[in-house]
């Protein structure tokens, strides 16, 4: 076994920069050996950086890192950098090639080991050493055991990279990066491309990793069962935040948090209200002192004056300063502007809300007939090109059909799974109130009160949001319109855990209809509805 002692891994003081946009400032943190640490936040926060400069694919502007793993360090790249012409087994070969190495070492040496000197059998020793420490006599299982447990169990070792799907290329690059079984593994969005029983096996996998695990993920079923650290990226603040106690901790400060911050506003609202008290009964007191024939005259009436005016001018003073430094009160959790069950607008047989008959969309879709009903939800699954977006943008108008009929009798609010153009110069604040009516300042309140962004974002262009940042002025949007019939396309892209389960709690108290397409394995554990599976070419 290894000795972990002898590893470390310490950022310090680290800051980096691309251009003149900030992303990491003044980072410190330490992953302990052993730790499973699970790296979350918003997209384009500095997690994909953070992990880069850890695995030293870049330096930092300023600050230092210390990664000291004897057996290896090995980096899954959310890019991949695989050669489209190398083929399946050139890309095992790549990833296995310090153990290679080591292997041709081991065969030179034992070549030698009739004239070898002390200090030749030492080394050669250590050689043998080094290849067992580094599991080099199970490398080819492990090859064979990462490629099944990922799905790519029948795959050729001589078919070209270039004609794999991108799901198989990045599996690919994951089965190599464990078979090579460093010490240190960084992974970023590990479980992309997975379906639940290769999810399954790798969150096995590195359970019983023996190292070190630092994993960038939006997937909260890894999280929960692989992860005992997490680090939170902070994309506003540009710093790292550590929760112990993996996800079950991390909810468990965050709800803490929460709790501080609405006590902390309960105190300035309680204070504020019996300073006004103060400042009314001080100014009436004042304002009397000339009514009293009681109070006496000459310095004795002046010096009660001036004890009244001294209180009344500090109680006005901390009254100015609680007004001008309030202590806001944390969003309120999330919720849709939901329609009743029913509408006026429904057809009367049962509610309905949406009809289709007969629709075909090129060869991706067939559909005989589908009914969505008012407060009805429906799961939509099927594997990828089965054509399952297709059906939603139809359902949502997005999409005119090719042939059928498409009835529709119901507000609908649709968020499709690809991101907004980018292309945009309009002002965050102004795309967020688009088509409403009034001036955009209007809906400052209104959207600050969802807790989605900062007042400075406001007047940020839409084409400068980050990926995160653009997902979440879709959401809000469609929290803040009323629909009587949602219709959702992968609602957990781009969203950071924590916001996913404002979003599911949301959908759980809205009355109306839902249709959802979501690869998340949590999200579709929770959404409680019946399932509608989708087969490429074939009809529903």
């Amino acid at each position: 076994m290894r000795e972990r002692a002898r590893t470390q891994l310490t950022v310090k003081d680290v800051s980096k920069a691309y251009g003149d946009r900030s992303v990491l400032e003044d980072v410190s943190l330490t992953v302990r050996p052993g730790e499973r640490a699970g790296v979350i936040g918003d997209n384009g926060s500095g997690k994909s950086t953070l992990l880069r400069l850890i695995a030293g694919a870049e330096r930092p502007d300023e600050g230092g890192i210390t990664v000291r793993f004897p057996g290896g360090t090995g980096l899954l790249p959310q890019v991949l950098d695989l050669d489209p012409a190398a083929t399946v087994q050139d890309a095992v070969d790549a990833s296995l090639v310090e153990l290679r190495e080591l292997q041709r070492r081991i065969r030179d040496a034992e070549a030698r080991l009739a004239v070898a000197s002390a200090t030749e059998l030492a080394q050669y020793g250590e050689l043998l050493h080094a290849f067992e420490e580094r599991g080099g006599y199970e490398a080819d299982a492990r090859v064979d055991a990462a490629l099944h447990g990922l799905g790519l169990g029948r795959l050729s070792r001589d078919r070209p990279v270039g004609s794999l799907s991108g799901g198989e290329q990045s599996r690919l690059a994951l089965a190599c990066v464990l078979a090579a079984a460093p010490e240190l593994l960084l992974l970023d969005e590990p479980t992309n491309h997975l379906d639940r029983e290769a999810a399954h096996w790798l969150e096995e996998h590195l359970r019983a990793h023996p190292g070190t695990v630092v994993a960038v993920t939006h997937d909260r079923e890894f999280l929960d069962r692989v992860a005992t650290t997490i680090l939170e990226v902070d994309r506003d603040r540009r710093t790292v935040t550590r929760y112990g106690d993996g996800w079950t901790g991390y909810r468990a400060a965050r709800a803490a948090v929460r709790r501080r911050r609405v006590q902390e506003h309960q105190e300035w609202l309680d204070e504020l209200a019996r300073t006004e008290e103060l400042v009314a009964a001080a100014g009436q007191r004042l304002s009397g002192t000339g009514k009293d024939p009681h109070q006496g005259f000459g310095k004795h009436r002046r010096s009660h004056e001036a004890k009244l005016s001294g209180q009344v001018r500090a109680a006005r003073q901390r009254l100015e300063r609680l007004r001008r430094e309030p202590v806001p009160a944390p969003p309120e959790p999330l919720t849709f502007r939901a329609a009743p069950a029913t509408t006026a607008a429904a057809r009367g047989d049962g509610g309905v809300l949406a009809e289709l008959d007969g629709v075909a969309v090129g060869d991706r879709l067939r559909v005989g007939g589908l009914t969505v009903k008012a407060g009805e939800r429906l799961l939509v699954t099927g594997p990828n090109g089965a054509g399952k977006s297709t059906l939603l943008r139809v359902i949502a108008g997005d999409l005119e059909p090719d042939g059928g009929t498409v009835r529709r009798w119901a507000r609908i609010g649709y968020l499709p799974q690809e991101l907004p153009a980018v292309s945009s110069g309009r002002p965050l604040l102004s795309q967020y109130a688009a088509g409403r009516p009034g001036p955009a300042e209007e809906y400052a309140a209104e959207l600050l009160a969802l807790g989605l962004f900062r007042e400075e974002d406001l007047t940020v262009p839409v084409a400068a949001l980050s990926a995160g940042q653009r997902r979440r002025l879709q959401l809000a949007r469609l929290f803040c319109r009323p629909a009587d019939l949602l219709v959702l396309d992968e609602p957990t892209n781009h969203v950071t855990p924590a916001l996913v389960e404002e979003l599911e709690a949301a959908l759980a108290a809205y009355p109306g209809a839902v249709v959802v397409v979501s690869h998340d394995r949590r999200f579709r554990a929770a959404f409680r509805a019946p399932r509608l599976e989708l087969r490429a070419g074939r009809p529903c």
